[in-house]
């Protein structure tokens, strides 16, 4: 049976299309919103329809082989899956496709590859499930290169070795979540991080972007799972050692944690996994006033209870993703175990919520299920589905997207005012239009919350890029001059560079990075322009934010 093939303009793959009663609920929920909904300006595009640039660079030796100039694959490779790569793709613009494609096969691969692209002057842009939206997979280099090579790890996806005793695995980098957890489940473990993209998203991608995951509080990043780590650099192998923890000198594994690709290629890692998890409960809590919800999120995550769920909606929110009518901000709380009952856990934490004005309905807690059903499971729903409105919507010029951060607990409700008012006031002078600014809580701290924005607004097709690029100005403006930071999980990339991780991260900091990638990576080839520019090249930042 043929694999099923990814879209190279839409997420999931495709035969996952939104059509039918589907299709015209999310569009009368679009008129709800903005007063109306345009006509498509666009279908979706096929192969033929782009003029791709001819490739520069071919390759030769023992490599060629490994590579392909395919128009698809070149299409499959150019961008990320953010709302500006969409809109560019409905737009037939792929100015800078990678020349191109390497589907890697194992380590020995990824290092001629490397070798071939130092010798060649070729920059590599390593591509694990292309789900970033933010710019981090796109071959955008400026001109200090002869070409753009696109490394796809995904044909490296086994679980090489468990260690049942100490509850480790050891898994290549190219495995996409589903793969690597269905050979896990062969020995009744489970790695547990589901990001939104896990349908697509690789190991060796999650470490690289450090992805947030499935658990709200405690285990909230990729970070805390890792247990060593192996990648290949243009100078050789770095291979960390494999310890339950350790305190000599600044962590290597760390160093690799959120290079998002500049130092090297994570080819594969020890993973702290579990076993599946047999006990749960969940119920969603209504509060009548969200900072009070987001006061009694604080007690949650400041008790040491830590729930695996506890996401909190804002009233408009709960709205749109069809969890509420909107009369009540909405916290999704759930535990769960594979030792033993979280009866009492949620019983206490029900105790919190209820000092803090929060109502439940006591019949959903003898319900294992209530997670998937009900408020919960409306907002779980709309929280999959989200990705593959993006491919009806943005041919509609409806601007949708999303920026998240973190912030301390005393500063957020001033934070959260301020960032609010200032999008949506930005949002509607730029288009013209109403608009619309919800928030949520992703992850939890006892220090802090992370609180997620997602806005819309109508836009212009023919000026969708300009809009778009101004709106994200003001947001990663605002979140970083407020203390916030630009991206909690979603990776730096291009896009969150200027005016965000550029003025976050300290100088100092930024030459002692560039000093790390002059030792791995000395001809600067490996993603360049993401987190800082290789010395001697004039690369900038480029990509979706390019004239910002």
């Amino acid at each position: 049976m043929a694999a099923k093939r990814k879209k190279f303009w839409g997420w999931g793959f495709e035969d996952e299309i939104v059509g039918g009663d589907e299709a015209k609920l999310v569009f009368a929920e679009i008129a709800r919103r903005h007063g109306r909904i345009d006509d498509a300006a666009a279908d979706a595009p096929s192969v033929g329809e782009f003029e791709l640039r001819a490739p520069r660079v071919k390759a030769s030796g023992a490599v060629a082989k490994l590579t392909t100039d395919d128009p698809r694959e070149r299409l499959l490779h150019a961008y990320g899956k953010s709302f500006p790569d969409t809109v560019r793709m409905f737009r037939r613009e792929v100015p800078e496709p990678p020349d191109l494609v390497a589907y890697a096969e194992n380590e020995d691969d990824v290092a001629a590859l490397l070798d071939w692209a130092d010798g060649a002057n070729v920059a590599v842009i390593p591509f694990g499930g292309g789900t970033s939206v933010c710019g981090g997979v796109e071959p955008a280099v400026g001109d200090a290169y002869a070409g753009t090579l696109s490394l796809n790890l995904t044909r490296m996806d086994k679980v090489l070795e468990v260690d049942r005793a100490s509850r480790a695995a050891r898994i290549q980098g190219g495995a996409a979540v589903p793969v690597f957890e269905k050979q896990l489940k062969e020995h009744e473990l489970t790695l547990r991080h589901f990001p939104q993209s896990f349908l697509h998203a690789t190991l060796g991608g999650m470490i690289a972007t450090r992805s947030g995951g499935h658990y709200a509080s405690l285990y909230t990043h990729i970070d805390d799972f890792v247990e060593s780590t192996r990648s290949v650099t243009p100078k050789g192998i770095l291979e960390t050692r494999r310890l339950p923890g350790s305190g000599a000198g600044p962590s290597p594994d760390r160093m690799m944690i959120g290079s998002e690709g500049i130092l090297g290629i994570i080819t594969e890692a020890w993973m702290r996994v579990q076993d599946a998890p047999r006990h749960r409960a969940g119920v969603s809590v209504e509060f009548d006033d969200f900072y009070k919800a987001a006061e009694a999120v604080r007690a949650l995550s400041q008790s040491w209870l830590f729930p695996s769920n506890c996401r909190l909606l804002d009233p408009e929110e709960v709205k749109n993703t069809g969890a509420g009518d909107g009369s009540t901000a909405l916290v999704v709380l759930s535990f769960e175990s594979a030792d033993h009952p979280v009866e009492p856990w949620m019983a206490r934490a029900l105790e919190l919520v209820a000092d803090h004005g929060g109502r439940y309905d006591n019949t959903a807690l003898d319900d294992k299920e209530s997670h998937l059903k009900d408020a919960a499971g409306a907002w779980r729903n709309a929280f999959i589905r989200m990705p593959y409105y993006r491919e009806i919507l943005t041919p509609r010029s409806v601007i949708s997207d999303t920026f998240e951060t973190s912030i301390t607990w005393e500063r957020f409700p001033d934070f959260h005012k301020t960032v609010t008012r200032t999008v949506k006031e930005a949002i509607e002078r730029i288009t013209g239009e109403p608009a619309t600014v919800t928030c949520r809580f992703t992850h939890v701290y006892p220090d802090g919350p992370a609180p997620y924005f997602t806005y819309g607004a109508l836009g212009q097709w023919d000026g969708l890029m300009e809009q778009w690029r101004a709106i994200k100005s003001v947001a990663n403006d605002v979140v970083v001059a407020n203390g916030g930071t630009v991206t909690h999980h979603h990776a730096v990339g291009r896009d969150h560079r200027p005016r965000g991780y550029d003025n976050q991260r300290p100088d100092l900091f930024a030459e002692a990075l560039a000093g790390v990638k002059r030792e791995l990576d000395p001809s600067g080839i490996l993603n360049p322009g993401v987190l800082i520019d290789p010395m001697g090249r004039d690369v900038g930042v480029t990509g979706a934010m390019e004239g910002v």
